[in-house]
């Protein structure tokens, strides 16, 4: 036990952008078989942060299409818990104050560059592909000893977190090894909050786990580009880092990652063409 909770605490975080497939499956299975094996606890938490992608109904086909396959959790949007909220949409307050406590230490700055100044302005391109982001050029920060202008009531311009120039930064994944990553190499300064006055997945993540008590994060292997940024975001803010778990990816007929546009593995298309959770688990999970 630790501050009175089990000592393992894993999650489910699933964003309801779209129906499961058969890749969430697994991953959240394999999250959930790790967090019984250590006789721990197991969170669900609701990222519904991107609202231009959020939809209402794909939230409660989540939940339903877990408990179908034979998952449970301790904690949750339906079940309750220490830790509520458990939509990040309702946990706006928590994000803010750990926005203004980077804001108060200086590090980070306003940033009004778009995305495709980044990416044109790249020397090469950047490995994690499109979904992951582009190096930042360290020819658009401001000074280190440039005046911070205040965020305001309401953000309206992207922040960004100051990498430390060339820091080596490594973790021991639970199921890929010894993982490294050099600032402004592999990664450049990232957004913790966005014009639209929302914090990023990188931040909202990070203040999260800490908060709800994770000890292990267990995700997709293409999210290991991520932890390196969210491990900044653990320091600068002096919270406790999780363990990571970062399993292998699922591929589609197509040979690409699955993806949720591959509507014909969802769990939903695969539950009306009348499979059991049973079948699903021997055929594509074990």
């Amino acid at each position: 036990m630790r501050d009175g909770q089990h000592y393992y605490r894993g999650r489910l975080a699933p964003s309801p952008t779209g129906y499961l497939h058969l890749g969430h499956a697994r991953t959240f299975r394999i999250a959930a078989e790790r967090a019984r094996a250590a006789g721990g606890r197991l969170v669900l938490r609701n990222d519904d942060l991107d609202a231009t992608r959020f939809h209402m109904g794909y939230s409660q086909a989540i939940l339903e299409d877990l408990r179908w396959l034979g998952l449970t959790w301790d904690e949750g949007p339906d079940v309750g818990g220490p830790n509520a909220p458990y939509n990040q949409s309702e946990r706006g307050p928590i994000y803010r104050a750990a926005l203004e406590k980077l804001h108060a230490s200086g590090l980070i700055y306003p940033c009004e560059r778009s995305r495709r100044d980044v990416i044109d302005a790249a020397a090469a391109p950047h490995e994690g592909g499109p979904a992951d982001e582009p190096i930042y050029p360290a020819r658009f920060r401001p000074p280190p000893d440039a005046p911070l202008p205040p965020l305001g009531e309401k953000v309206s311009v992207n922040w960004r977190l100051r990498v430390p120039d060339g820091a080596v930064l490594s973790f021991v994944d639970g199921n890929c090894g010894l993982q490294e990553a050099v600032a402004n190499r592999d990664f450049g300064d990232f957004p913790v909050w966005r014009k639209d006055d929302c914090p990023s997945y990188q931040l909202a993540c990070a203040v999260d786990d800490a908060a709800m008590g994770i000890t292990e994060v267990v995700r997709g292997a293409d999210l290991i580009r991520s932890t390196f940024r969210q491990l900044l975001v653990f320091r600068a803010l002096g919270l406790p880092e999780p363990g990571f778990y970062h399993c292998p990816l699922m591929a589609g007929p197509d040979g690409e990652r699955l993806a949720k546009r591959h509507d014909a593995l969802s769990l939903r298309t695969l539950r009306a063409q009348g499979m059991t959770p049973d079948e699903i688990i021997a055929k594509y999970l074990s």
